[in-house]
């Protein structure tokens, strides 16, 4: 798995809220701008890092 260690475009740290926004935002019980409100993220730039990123290893490499 590619976890976003930083934001492209101002440089700050967003990979340590990573796990918990894929947990919480992408099961569809919570609405992403709400889970990133909570873990602090204002920037929009660093939201939209984190609500984009898509994990493409499975897809692209299927076997392990």
């Amino acid at each position: 798995m590619m976890v976003p260690v930083r934001c492209f475009t101002c440089g700050n740290v967003v990979g340590e809220h990573w796990e918990e926004f894929d947990e919480r935002a992408k099961q569809g019980e919570e609405d992403p701008q709400e889970v990133l409100d909570e873990l602090g993220v204002d920037r929009f730039c660093c939201r939209r890092m984190l609500v984009s990123h898509t994990d493409l290893v499975d897809v692209v490499s299927p076997y392990q």
